[in-house]
C-alpha cells in the first residue's frame, strides 16, 4: 500500500443470521410477462419468528358496506391486456368515503382535530393509541385471525377501485370540500369533475357518516399527533446515531437513515453513501418473498461525494497483469472470496468456483487461514476501491483520451434580448477557470469547444495562435458534419485570450438577428460528431429556450392537451413526440457523449421530448421557467458551476454481480441497455443514482447470506480507465420478522417512485395508484398475520421499520405526476418525472417529504438548525415564520402576525407589508437573525444537486397555493388523501385481505 494514513481494520465477515429473496410482484404494473394469479396470503414455511418492532394503531372493523362486493369485472381500457386480477366492482358500488365538509367559522389554522373531517376519522376509528412492541413482546403464537381456512383471495396486487388513491374529482378535487373558512383560495376553475362541493368518494375508504359506521360507536376524535411521525422517526435515529462512527464490518446491519449525519467507516461492506437497500435481510425463497411483497432493491450511486472527514477510495494497480477476477462469474476480488490451500487458490463468494491465485499475487495465510496481507490490500478488506484498468478495458484497446466539453448557446432573437446570451458569455469565464481535473494534477485536462445556434450551427475555431476566432457556418442541418477538427476542441489555458475574445462577441455578433426558430437535435447530433471525430467522450452543455419547430430532424409540434389529463391517454404527454430523441441518445451513449440540458422556457416546450436525451445520457436537465434576469440568474450560474465542478466518470458500463440463488432483473433510472446485464452510461456524476431490482433464482442460504457487487468502469477527467467497485453482504432468513425488522423506508419509496414513474409510460394513472396502494396494504397485512402478536382484529398494527412509509407513499401518490392537477404545466410534470429517476435516497426522501423549519423559534447563539415540525397546515401559526425546502425549492413564509423585530432582522424593513414577495435572493442585513437563516439555508442547499429557488409566500396570498401542495400530510388542494384518510384507507384493505 503506497496510501499514506491506510487504517488496519478488523474482522468483518462473522457468520451471520439472514435471510433470503424471491421475486415479489411490484412495480410492473401489468407486464404481460407476470400474467399469472399470484398465491394469496399465506403463512411461512416452517415456525413463526418472534414479534418484529411494530406500532399498534386500534380501531373498528370494517362495516361490510364500505366495500365494492367482490365482483370480477374486467380492465376496459384499451390497448391493455385484460386486466389479470379478478377484482371487486367498478367505483360507483362503493361508497362514498370522505366525510363531507361542514363549513365553520374557525381561525385560518385549526387544530388538526377540530376539522369536521378529522372528527369523522375520530367517529370511525376511535381514539388511536402507539404502541410500540419490541422484539420482546414474545413468541407470535397462533394468527391473530383464528377460524377455518379461508380460501386465498385471487391475486395480490389487485388494481380494483377497493383501493383507489383517488383522482382529482375523487377525492378533494374540484369535487371536494373546501378548504377551512379564513385559507383565503379562490374557487376551483370550472370544467374539471363534479360541482364545488359534491361529497368526494374515496373508494375503499371510509363512510361519509356516522350512519355508515360499523356498530354503534360514540364518536371519538382521532388525535393525528398520534399517527407515526416522520420528524420523531428522524429525530429518533439522529438521537441515537448522529455524530457517531458507524462502521461497516457486519454482514446485513442496517444503516443509520439518508437524514442522520455520521461518520461510516469501511471495514468490508460499501458505505451506504454508495448502496442502500429497501430490506437488509432477503427472505430464503421465492414463496416467502411473494408472500411479503417487499421490493428487494438496492439504490446503487456509485460517485456519490463522500464528506472531508471520511477516506476517499483507495487506488489499487496491479499493473499489466490487471485485476484478480473469479475464471467462471468474473466478479472481482473483494473480501467475499475465501482462501484456500495455503493460499495457494481462493473459493469465489459469487458462484463458489475455485481459482488458482495469481503466481505475483500469492501470499501464505495465518492461524485463521486469512492471508497475511489482509489489511495491507484495499480489496481483501474494504466494501470500496478503485482499480487501473487495463488496456483490455478500453475501447479498441487503446488508452482513452481525456474528456471534452462543448458550450453550445442558443441565440435567437428573444435569447439575445432578454440579455441571456450576454449572461452566459460571461459567466463561461469564470468557469472555465474551474473546469475539473484529476487531484494531483495542476490544470485540468478538458478540452473545450464553442458552437452557436438558432436555425443554423456555427463552429468556432479558438486555436491560440490566432488573433481573432474565426466562424464557420453549417446550413445543412439535415446531414450535419464538424467544418474543423484542429481548433475547434482547445486546452482553456493554452487559447485562453482568443476564447475570452469570443466570448466577448458571442452577444454583439447576433444582435441584429430577427430568427426566432430554433432546431435541436442537430444541435446535439453537432456535438456528438464531434467528439467523434475527436475520438474522446465528452459532455455537451446546451443553453435552449423554445420548442425545436424548425425544419430539421427532431421537430416537434405543440401537443400539451389539458382534455388528456385523467383519461387513459394520458400517458402520451410523458411519452416522447418523435422516435427520432431515443435513436440520438442512443447514438450518444455508444460514443460517451453526455448531454446535460439547461432550459429557459416561456412556454410549451416538451421536455417529454427534449429531457430524454440528458436522462438517457447521465447528463442533467435543468429547467428555469419563465427565467428572469434579475431574479433567476443566480439560480442559473450556481447549477452551472456545480455541473463544471461535480464529480463525474465518461463513458462508464456497470455490471451487478450477485451470489447464487437470486439476480438483478430490472433497472431504474437514466439508464440504457443493450443487454440484460450491462448498464451503459456515457456519464455517471456524484448525484446520480441507479435503483436494482433483484428476484430469487433458487434458495438463499441463511449461511452465506445474499452479495452484491456493483463495478462501473469508466473515464476519468483526466483520461484514464479505471473500475470503481462497491460490494455488500446482506442477511437471509426463512423468518418474515427479519426480513420487516430490517426494512428500510427511504429506500423503499425511492424504489416505489421509480417503477410508478417508469410505468406512467405505458399504464394509466388510475392502475399505478391502485398498485401502489395494493402493495402498501399488502406489506403491511403480510406482517400483520406473520409477524406481530395476536390483538383485536381492529387494531392497524405497523411494523417498526416501516411506521412512516404510509405518509411516505400517500405523498407519492399525491406527487404531480401521478395526481394530474390542471393547474400543474405538462412540462413540469415531464420535469418531475425525470428528475426522480435518476435520485439517490437523500433527494428523493427531502422531495418527497420536505423539510420544514420554524425559523420564528431559531435561537441566534447556537449553530443548530431549528427542530423541524410535520409538514402539516396545523403546524403553522399567524405569528410564525417558517423555511420549507424539497430539493426543488425554497419557501420562506411569513404569517400576517410575523414579529416586527424578526421581519426587520431579516428583510431590514419595518413591518410585513414592506417585504417585497419578488425576492429570490435574502438580503446581507447583517443581523443575528439574518446570518443565522442564511447560514440554515446553505446547510440545506449544500447537499442537494439542484439550486433550490428561494419564494416569499405570505399568509392568504396567492403564492401560498403552490408552498401549501408541499405540507404533504394535509388532504391535497387539487385532489389526494390527507395523511390521516390514508392511513385509514390502508387499514380498511388490510382488514379486507386477512378477512
Amino acid at each position: 500500500m503506497s496510501r499514506q494514513g491506510y487504517v488496519a481494520t478488523p474482522p468483518y465477515s462473522q457468520s451471520q443470521p439472514g435471510i433470503g429473496l424471491s421475486p415479489p410482484h411490484h412495480g410492473h404494473y401489468g407486464d404481460p410477462s407476470h400474467a399469472t394469479s399470484l398465491p394469496g396470503m399465506l403463512k411461512p414455511p416452517g415456525p413463526l419468528g418472534a414479534a418484529a418492532p411494530g406500532v399498534m394503531l386500534p380501531s373498528p372493523p370494517p362495516g361490510p358496506q364500505q366495500f365494492g362486493q367482490n365482483a370480477p369485472y374486467a380492465s376496459s381500457v384499451p390497448g391493455l391486456p385484460p386486466q389479470r386480477f379478478t377484482g371487486p366492482a367498478p367505483v360507483h358500488s362503493v361508497a362514498s368515503a370522505c366525510a363531507p365538509y361542514q363549513p365553520s367559522a374557525q381561525p385560518s389554522y385549526p387544530s388538526p382535530a377540530s376539522t369536521s373531517a378529522v372528527t369523522q376519522l375520530g367517529g370511525q376509528l376511535g381514539a388511536m393509541q402507539l404502541n410500540s412492541h419490541g422484539p420482546s413482546a414474545g413468541p407470535a403464537g397462533p394468527p391473530a385471525f383464528p377460524g377455518p381456512p379461508q380460501p386465498a383471495p385471487p391475486s395480490i396486487l389487485q388494481p380494483g377501485p377497493r383501493v383507489l388513491p383517488p383522482p382529482p374529482a375523487a377525492l378533494n378535487g374540484p369535487g371536494a370540500p373546501p378548504p377551512a373558512a379564513g385559507t383565503a383560495f379562490p374557487p376551483q376553475a370550472a370544467g374539471y369533475g363534479p360541482q364545488m362541493g359534491a361529497p368526494a368518494s374515496y373508494p375503499g375508504g371510509l363512510a361519509p357518516g356516522p350512519a355508515r359506521m360499523a356498530g354503534p360507536q360514540p364518536p371519538k376524535q382521532l388525535d393525528p399527533e398520534a399517527v407515526p411521525s416522520p420528524i420523531q422517526v428522524i429525530e429518533s435515529d439522529r438521537a441515537a446515531r448522529g455524530g457517531q462512527v458507524y462502521t461497516t464490518n457486519t454482514r446485513g446491519q442496517v444503516p443509520p437513515l439518508v437524514t442522520t449525519d455520521c461518520v461510516i467507516q469501511d471495514q468490508g461492506h460499501a458505505s451506504p453513501r454508495y448502496i442502500r437497500c429497501t430490506t437488509y435481510c432477503f427472505p430464503s425463497s421465492s414463496d416467502l418473498a411473494k408472500q411479503a411483497q417487499v421490493p428487494l432493491a438496492a439504490v446503487l450511486q456509485p460517485f456519490a461525494t463522500p464528506p472531508a472527514d471520511e477516506t476517499p477510495l483507495y487506488l489499487v494497480d496491479h499493473g499489466e497483469s490487471g485485476p484478480v477476477r473469479c475464471n467462471r462469474c468474473k466478479a472481482y476480488m473483494c473480501p467475499f472470496m475465501q482462501f484456500i490451500e495455503g493460499g495457494r487458490r481462493y473459493q469465489c463468494g459469487f458462484c463458489s468456483c475455485v481459482n488458482e491465485v495469481p503466481p505475483f499475487y500469492f501470499q501464505h495465510l495465518d492461524h485463521l487461514g486469512r492471508r497475511l496481507d489482509h489489511y495491507e490490500k484495499p480489496e481483501l478488506s474494504l466494501g470500496s476501491y478503485e482499480y487501473v484498468a487495463t488496456l483490455d478495458y478500453c475501447r479498441k484497446n487503446k488508452p482513452p483520451s481525456p474528456p471534452a466539453f462543448i458550450f453550445m448557446i442558443n441565440v435567437s432573437y428573444s435569447n439575445i434580448k432578454s440579455g441571456l446570451v450576454q449572461l452566459i458569455c460571461e459567466e463561461l469565464k469564470t468557469v472555465l477557470q474551474r473546469l475539473p481535473r484529476e487531484e494531483h494534477e495542476e490544470s485540468s485536462a478538458v478540452r473545450v469547444g464553442f458552437i452557436t445556434y438558432h436555425t443554423v450551427l456555427h463552429f468556432f475555431n479558438v486555436k491560440s495562435n490566432l488573433a481573432q476566432p474565426q466562424m464557420m457556418v453549417v446550413t445543412d442541418i439535415g446531414e450535419v458534419f464538424v467544418p474543423l477538427l484542429d481548433g475547434f476542441l482547445v486546452n482553456y489555458q493554452e487559447s485562453q485570450s482568443v476564447i475570452h475574445n469570443l466570448l466577448d462577441q458571442i452577444p454583439g455578433m447576433f444582435a441584429d438577428s430577427n430568427e426566432n426558430e430554433a432546431v435541436f437535435a442537430p444541435v446535439v447530433q453537432a456535438g456528438m460528431e464531434a467528439l467523434k471525430a475527436a475520438e474522446c467522450p465528452g459532455k455537451l452543455f446546451i443553453f435552449h429556450s423554445s420548442l425545436p419547430t424548425a425544419e430539421a430532424p427532431g421537430k416537434l409540434k405543440n401537443r400539451d392537451d389539458k382534455r388528456l389529463l385523467n383519461t387513459d391517454k394520458e400517458k402520451i404527454l410523458f411519452q416522447p413526440q418523435t422516435s427520432v430523441y431515443e435513436s440520438l441518445a442512443k447514438d450518444c451513449v455508444a460514443h460517451g457523449c453526455s448531454v446535460t440540458l439547461f432550459l429557459f422556457p416561456s412556454q410549451y416546450v416538451d421536455v417529454a421530448s427534449l429531457g430524454l436525451v440528458p436522462l438517457l445520457t447521465g447528463g442533467t436537465l435543468y429547467k428555469y421557467s419563465n427565467f428572469q434576469m434579475h431574479l433567476d440568474s443566480q439560480q442559473f450560474l450556481n447549477d452551472l458551476r456545480s455541473d463544471v465542478e461535480k464529480k463525474i466518470g465518461f463513458d462508464a458500463i456497470m455490471r451487478v454481480r450477485t451470489s447464487t440463488g437470486f439476480r438483478a432483473t430490472d433497472f431504474f433510472g437514466g439508464v440504457f441497455m443493450n443487454n440484460t446485464t450491462d448498464v451503459e452510461m456515457a456519464a455517471l456524476d456524484c448525484d446520480k443514482a441507479v435503483t436494482v431490482e433483484f428476484k430469487h433464482d433458487d434458495r438463499l442460504s441463511e449461511d452465506s447470506g445474499a452479495l452484491i457487487q456493483c463495478a462501473v468502469l469508466y473515464t476519468t477527467i483526466g483520461g484514464q480507465r479505471r473500475l470503481r467497485i462497491h460490494n455488500l453482504g446482506l442477511n437471509c432468513s426463512s423468518q418474515l420478522a427479519d426480513l420487516y425488522k430490517s426494512c428500510e423506508t427511504d429506500a423503499l419509496i425511492n424504489f416505489f417512485a421509480k417503477s410508478a414513474f417508469k410505468a406512467v409510460l405505458h399504464q394509466p394513472l388510475k392502475v399505478i395508484r391502485e398498485i401502489l396502494v395494493n402493495q402498501t396494504a399488502h406489506m403491511l397485512a403480510c406482517y400483520r398475520k406473520n409477524c406481530a402478536s395476536p390483538s383485536a382484529a381492529s387494531q392497524l398494527i405497523l411494523p417498526d421499520s416501516m411506521k412512516i412509509l404510509p405518509v411516505y407513499m400517500n405523498s407519492l401518490l399525491k406527487s404531480c405526476v401521478l395526481l394530474s392537477r390542471p393547474d400543474t404545466p405538462t412540462d413540469e410534470r415531464a420535469f418531475q418525472r425525470q428528475l426522480v429517476m435518476t435520485m439517490g435516497v437523500a433527494d428523493s426522501q427531502l422531495f418527497f417529504y420536505p423539510q420544514f423549519l420554524p425559523i420564528h423559534t431559531l435561537d441566534v447563539k447556537s449553530t443548530a438548525l431549528p427542530a423541524a415540525v410535520r409538514c402539516s397546515e396545523s403546524r403553522l401559526s399567524e405569528g410564525g415564520i417558517f423555511l420549507l425546502a424539497n430539493g426543488l425549492n425554497m419557501f420562506l413564509w411569513l404569517g400576517v402576525s410575523s414579529p416586527p423585530e424578526l421581519i426587520q432582522g431579516i428583510f431590514n424593513v419595518p413591518s410585513l407589508a414592506h417585504v417585497s414577495t419578488d425576492m429570490t435572493v435574502l438580503p446581507e442585513v447583517g443581523s443575528p437573525h439574518s446570518q443565522q437563516l442564511r447560514m440554515i439555508m446553505g446547510v440545506i442547499q449544500q447537499k442537494r444537486p439542484y439550486a433550490m429557488k428561494l419564494t416569499i409566500v405570505k399568509q392568504r396570498e396567492q403564492p401560498e397555493m403552490v408552498f401549501r401542495q408541499l405540507l404533504v400530510e394535509d388532504r391535497g388542494l387539487h385532489g389526494g388523501s390527507s395523511y390521516v384518510d390514508f392511513l385509514c384507507c390502508v387499514h380498511k384493505e388490510i382488514c379486507q385481505l386477512l378477512s
